[in-house]
């Protein structure tokens, strides 16, 4: 199946992604794609349902800033430019940008008058607008048809050309009713039918995958996350027992969860390898407290592991990574693929013999590949899990390891999660664990004194983990959840809940 294609050009906006997830959002299919590296002739060959240009930090008048080629606007195909890509159209095209009078910043009132885009819409709402520049004088054939008090044109359109432009962010979920308005470009100027589905996109990924596999073996580190899962469950269905997957369980892993991984797997026609290795793992952690050390002795030791049981296989073919499309756009998307594919798996290339790697899900965003797992048949407790660092509970225990304090962890995280879970709260939370601190403090148990660990409770809501902000979680789930965690988990006298953003603080706690 062909699907209808909208290009995005990125003139180095800060939401770049986040245009792309709203026409996918839209059922539409998008790539998101640097200025630097279009061209008309590639466009005429490529031949898009649509184009968007993205918002970026330049003054469009400054010689050294992006700049398109005039020939894009007359191909006969729509564009819709934002911020910088609304003033870079005007510009382009004859029309004045200037340095305003006073920048716009946040939730601006805006008036509207009319617009193919804005049909049904509020004569008056709110956009989020970002910019010092703005379009003076519109171009020959462009209509005005939005404005603020500082902006003259907010937004201009020629219908005829298929043409239309932004000054304000209407991506961002701060703009009312600002993904109503992309649809309508995408459906009324692109003429888009907005059926693109995870459906389609997996009967064409694995058609895709066998022509490319034919007979050739794939290797897969499954890390038992979503995106390494998922990626499994694809090529099982590609390429069904030519997939070795390799699940390493270093022992860092939430309760039962290594047992769900591989339960997930047990009658898919792969070569599912669980390696239990946890006893190895906490002996190259023996005596370690600082993080960036626990992290790079895992690493280290994972890809040891890794490579010890490929060798077992002989040669594969193809080497799988579980890349997917944020990696790729803020990699610089043309050489994402290279930089990702020796990130993903801490040096393997150098390692193992295989001739080439394949990042099946390198197109998708996170929401979407959960879409495709559910799509694939995987059950609901992988394809929902919370993300989860690499090197695991390792660095959600403060300060060094040890068998005992792993399973105190992995009680209160699992008391925690069902909690949360069981209140219906936890699909709004983007992330949530519990943490081991190596604080101990005074407590009463009954007629007794205990002197015992403290447990840090950690939710937190974001939409790219760039910035979090704390889950505002009810205080009846946090008070059930702590009074379980003491009186269930030996060794935990103290509950405490982590109210802290992201910044000044990080997500994970090491």
């Amino acid at each position: 199946m062909a699907y209808q294609k909208v290009v995005i050009i990125d003139f180095g906006g800060q939401y770049n992604q986040l245009i792309a997830r709203r026409v996918r959002e839209c059922g539409v299919y998008c790539e998101v794609v640097p200025f630097r590296k279009i061209t008309v002739e590639g466009i005429k060959k490529e031949r898009p349902a649509g184009i968007i240009f993205t918002g970026g930090p330049n003054s469009v008048y400054l010689e050294n800033s992006p700049h398109i080629d005039r020939e894009i606007f007359e191909l006969g195909i729509p564009v819709l430019g934002i911020c910088y890509g609304a003033q870079l159209m005007a510009y382009t095209l004859g029309g004045k940008v200037a340095t305003a009078p006073k920048s716009e910043y946040g939730k601006t009132e805006t008036d509207f008058d009319g617009g193919l885009m804005f049909e049904g819409h509020p004569e008056r709402s709110v956009t989020w607008m970002s910019h010092t520049d703005y379009i003076s004088e519109v171009p020959e054939g462009f209509e005005i048809v939005a404005h603020t008090p500082i902006c003259p044109v907010a937004a201009m359109q020629n219908v005829e050309k298929g043409l239309f432009a932004t000054q304000f962010h209407p991506e961002v979920n701060h703009t009312e009713g600002g993904a109503d308005m992309i649809k309508r470009f995408l459906t009324k100027a692109c003429g888009c039918g907005c059926d693109w589905t995870m459906e389609s996109y997996a009967e064409t990924a694995v058609r895709d995958i066998r022509e490319k596999v034919g007979g050739g073996k794939v290797l897969l580190a499954l890390s038992g996350g979503v995106d390494s899962s998922v990626l499994a469950a694809l090529l099982a269905k590609a390429v069904g027992n030519q997939l070795t997957a390799i699940f390493v369980d270093h022992g860092f892993m939430r309760k039962n969860e290594g047992d769900e991984v591989e339960a997930a797997f047990k009658d898919w026609d792969i070569n599912f390898v669980r390696v239990n290795a946890a006893d190895r793992f906490l002996l190259k952690l023996e005596g370690v407290s600082d993080p960036e050390t626990k992290r790079k002795r895992i690493g280290e030791e994972f890809i040891k592991v890794f490579e010890d049981e490929a060798k077992k296989i002989g040669k594969v073919d193809f080497l799988a990574q579980g890349t997917i499309y944020p990696d790729i756009i803020e990699s610089g998307a043309g050489d994402a693929a290279v930089i990702k594919s020796h990130h993903n798996v801490g040096g393997l290339p150098d390692h193992v013999d295989f001739k080439e790697i394949i990042e099946p899900l390198r197109l998708l965003f996170k929401d979407e590949v959960r879409a495709l797992g559910t799509t694939l048949g995987l059950p609901e407790n992988i394809v929902w899990r919370p993300p989860f660092p690499g090197p695991g509970l390792a660095i959600r225990i403060i300060g060094e390891i040890t068998k005992e304090k792993l399973e105190i962890l992995r009680e209160a995280d699992a008391i925690f999660r069902e909690e949360l879970e069981r209140s219906g709260v936890a699909r709004g939370i983007n992330q949530y664990f519990a943490v081991l601190t190596n604080m101990r403090s005074v407590g009463v148990m009954g007629d007794f004194r205990t002197y015992d660990y403290t447990a840090a409770l950690r939710a937190v809501t974001t939409s790219d983990f760039m910035t979090a902000d704390f889950a505002k979680i009810p205080y009846d789930i946090l008070e059930r959840a702590a009074g379980r965690i003491v009186g269930e988990v030996s060794g935990i006298n103290r509950v405490v809940y982590d109210i802290t953003t992201k910044p000044p603080a990080t997500i994970e706690w090491e």
